[in-house]
């Protein structure tokens, strides 16, 4: 059995969160369970939605999925982003009215899951239900429900992504790679990396990989603010420090599209080969540079299919029904196991991009 803990450890004199992901994941149950339906409330009741800043396509999506969504649904929707310069304490306060509203759900896709306790037992307190999206809120028991593909999964998937990119690539190896991780305030940063982990770390064992720089925790491969500009500079200054002779590099593990490609940028910028490059999201771009052979590999998390399972749960509660949850035992965020409905994500390549997208209005037309 595998088990993941995502803890935080809050570093009061510095104003900074560190969020290490431990121990065993496991029950990855394949049926579904269900939780006690809460009274239920009136039809057509305020939904709160607060999402973090627009730093993906996804999260533009996901605002205007929500508004749609629970609109047709018969519910009124409060559906806010947080400012990019302030995004926690502008999403504190975002939740904050949102409770002072009445909003009898708040749907959370938290800028940074260690700072909202506080407005989260708020919440709780005012007899709203909370539903952490995508991201785990840390560190209260305040937190109801939580909806988002498998991230642990995710990583996995992108580690392998690496390793077979490389082989059908490179040939035989031993292969030289670099490794970045998210934003170090957001939780899912170290479940993706510890899923990749999980499947790069016997490889480094073994000297079939090598990571070039020797960067491979995640506080040194961290790109804070999910940041490209941030993830292109480092991934400049690893050029110079490491590869500024014949050695080549093979491979970059990248989380997510919008810092794939900037380590591309920085590549190409250097005039090197292209290395295999992973990234996660389906952006429109990293689609299409998978199409053109430049960037390997990306995850599609739909994110269509997320909106619509949250918005499938506030239905729930506002009829007072039970919750569809499929995992009880692996989202322990430090006060509580939050229980959990985990979609599954799919690694996309260019082989099999169009059966993946076939169903996606947009994605399916760079990919015929």
């Amino acid at each position: 059995m595998r088990k993941k803990l995502i803890a935080s450890v809050a570093l009061a004199a510095a104003g900074a969160l560190v969020l290490a992901g431990c121990s065993s994941r496991g029950g990855d149950s394949a049926g579904s369970d269900s939780t006690e339906g809460a009274a239920g409330f009136e039809a057509g009741s305020l939904i709160g939605v607060a999402l973090p800043a627009k730093t993906s396509e996804n999260w533009v999506l996901a605002g205007d999925l929500f508004t749609d969504g629970l609109t047709e649904a018969g519910f009124k929707a409060d559906v806010q982003y947080a400012a990019a310069g302030s995004p926690v304490a502008d999403q504190q306060a975002q939740i904050q009215s949102m409770v002072t509203k009445g909003a009898k759900v708040i749907v959370i896709g938290a800028a940074d899951g260690g700072q909202l306790s506080t407005q989260v037992e708020a919440a709780k307190e005012a007899g709203a239900t909370v539903i952490a999206y995508d991201r785990l809120i840390l560190n209260t028991d305040a937190v109801d429900y939580y909806v988002a593909y498998d991230n642990y999964e995710v990583g996995e998937l992108q580690g392998q992504a690496l390793l077979d990119g490389m082989e059908a690539q490179k040939g035989d190896g031993p292969y030289t790679i670099e490794l970045f991780s998210g934003s170090p305030d957001d939780a899912n940063s170290s479940v993706f990396f510890d899923g990749a982990m999980s499947v790069l770390q016997p490889a480094i064992d073994s000297g079939d990989v090598v990571v070039g720089s020797g960067q491979t925790s995640l506080k040194q491969t961290a790109t804070d603010g999910w940041k490209p500009e941030n993830a292109q500079r480092r991934m400049d200054s690893l050029l110079t420090s490491t590869y500024n002779g014949d050695t080549e590099l093979d491979g970059v593990l990248s989380p997510n599209d919008t810092l794939a490609r900037a380590i591309i940028t920085s590549v190409k910028g250097a005039g090197k080969d292209i290395p295999v490059v992973t990234g996660q999201d389906s952006e429109v771009e990293s689609v299409k540079s998978i199409m053109a052979g430049e960037q390997y590999s990306t995850i599609n998390k739909d994110t269509r299919a997320l909106v619509t399972q949250t918005i499938d749960t506030v239905k729930a509660l506002q009829a007072g029904d039970e919750v569809e949850v499929n995992n009880t035992d692996d989202y322990d965020n430090g006060s509580k196991v939050v229980p959990a409905f985990l979609l599954p994500p799919q690694i996309v390549t260019k082989d099999n991009a169009a059966e993946a997208y076939a169903n996606d209005p947009t994605l399916s037309k760079l990919v015929e």
